[in-house]
């Protein structure tokens, strides 16, 4: 089954069955749910609409059992997992760490001054370690190729907790919270003001396969990256969803049932604090930013939030989601993972996105 996964063409099976050819666009997954064991999770984009559906069932499903139920489900057990962590992080280390001991297995913390990724041992001989003592990689990490590397050259499934490019378990956690919200995801219209960062590669991505309609807003010069647009505005075309670039935060704004925003200045970016933030201006979400969203409009934010990204009359006012959003973190990873090393299947209806 494996092999099938790892080879994307319409190849027979040992068992003798023939797969068909798994779309990454809106249609519909070829191989079911249990498609999803083994698999690498470093981009969104490498995923169908109804492969994200599953790892959104199985998290709504497992938060159910778990939190309102008080189930213990020991899923992991016996398994470990090795977390690389180049970037510090409140919650993609808590969700990770807690959500995989809470499923029985055991988490291994590595920050750079436990590992020096590819300086003083190779990327090629670090997965190969890991993959000998551990059942997954997460690395928080600069480069994505670092990541790519991991994935390459390990023998196990390379979640990516965040690169340069994109940030995938932030924006499943996005999606929960939106479907709980809002009851489904299709037919919503995001409106991201900020950054052309990681997290919106990701929901660029990702946001169409599920009928979702994106409106973006960034300084001139703060773009999105030029190949992800190409390949989102493609996304868009085939799934009958809208896609629109501005620089306007207002009309971004206008119609959106989320606001969605990050931090201007990420890390690694610090000595360009005082030009982005110059450059950011006008850009900070407030009450009157969302006079012109929808009626219903809600706001989102990634976290840590800085009060010039977003006043506080809105952070926290009933409009933001941005708690349930950050404990979502946990219940998405933990899906994640569940999806990725096993072939848990759902208990709870799935719901309508």
């Amino acid at each position: 089954m494996i092999f099938a996964l790892r080879n994307l063409s319409g190849r027979w099976l040992s068992l003798g069955i023939k797969c068909s050819v798994r779309s990454f666009g809106c249609g519909q997954v070829a191989l079911g749910a249990a498609s999803l064991k083994g698999r690498h999770l470093l981009s969104l984009k490498d995923f169908s609409g109804e492969e994200i559906k599953q790892f959104l069932w199985t998290a709504a499903d497992l938060k159910m059992r778990i939190k309102q139920k008080g189930e213990i489900l020991p899923l992991l057990q016996g398994k470990s997992i090795a977390m690389i962590f180049e970037k510090r992080s409140t919650r993609t280390r808590i969700s990770t760490e807690t959500g995989f001991a809470l499923l029985g297995g055991h988490p291994c913390f590595l920050t750079t001054q436990d590992i020096h990724l590819g300086v003083n041992e190779s990327r090629k001989d670090t997965a190969r370690v890991l993959s000998g003592m551990t059942d997954v990689i997460l690395a928080r990490v600069y480069k994505h190729s670092d990541l790519e590397q991991l994935a390459e050259d390990g023998t196990i499934p390379v979640i990516n907790g965040l690169s340069e490019m994109y940030h995938p378990i932030q924006i499943l956690a996005d999606y929960l919270t939106l479907q709980e919200h809002f009851g489904s995801l299709n037919g919503l219209t995001l409106s991201w003001i900020g950054d052309g960062n990681n997290v919106l590669h990701s929901f660029m991505m990702s946001a169409p396969k599920l009928g979702m309609h994106l409106n973006v807003a960034t300084p001139k010069g703060f773009e999105p990256d030029a190949d992800v647009t190409k390949v989102a505005k493609s996304l868009a075309g085939e799934c009958g969803t809208k896609l629109f670039f501005t620089n306007d935060p207002v009309e971004a704004a206008s119609g959106a049932n989320a606001l969605v925003t990050d931090t201007w200045v990420s890390m690694g970016q610090e000595e360009e604090k005082a030009e982005r933030l110059k450059a950011f201006h006008g850009y900070q979400i407030t009450m009157k930013t969302g006079k012109s969203a929808a009626p219903n409009w809600t706001f989102l934010h990634c976290l840590p939030r800085k009060p010039e990204e977003v006043d506080d009359e809105v952070f926290y006012s009933p409009r933001s989601l941005v708690f349930q959003e950050a404990e979502n973190r946990k219940w998405t990873i933990m899906g994640a993972m569940v999806n990725i090393l096993t072939d848990y299947s759902p208990l709870s209806n799935k719901p309508k996105f």
